[in-house]
């Protein structure tokens, strides 16, 4: 019997200062985590909303599934698109943009 209760009384680190010690141990793991995998995500996502917000017409844009076209007439909350030489156009929403490829005043340029 008395071996079980050796083994207990070292098992949770001598009480308040092993709770003390998992609390802190647990408060480090939720800090690194917002900092390596929340708040990158948080700030990815600001600049990718920035940038659909800032289309304008005549830039060169590739969307999510990969077409590549030019920004003809921009809404609310979708944009037509125009992708060949046979001018074919699409409309998509501002969410499928990925990125800008050419903006329109260095097209000018």
């Amino acid at each position: 019997m008395n071996f079980v209760y050796a083994l207990e009384g070292s098992a949770t680190g001598g009480g308040a200062g092993g709770t003390l010690t998992m609390v802190l141990m647990l408060v480090a793991m939720v800090a690194v985590f917002y900092f390596f995998g929340i708040r990158p995500q948080k700030k990815q996502e600001k600049e990718n909303a920035a940038m659909r917000n800032n289309l304008a017409v005549g830039d060169e844009i590739t969307t999510i599934g990969g077409i590549i076209g030019k920004v003809v007439s921009i809404k609310e909350e979708t944009c037509v698109i125009e992708t060949s030489h046979e001018r074919t156009k699409i409309r998509i929403l501002k969410t499928a943009v990925s990125r800008v490829d050419v903006k329109a005043e260095d097209a000018d340029n």
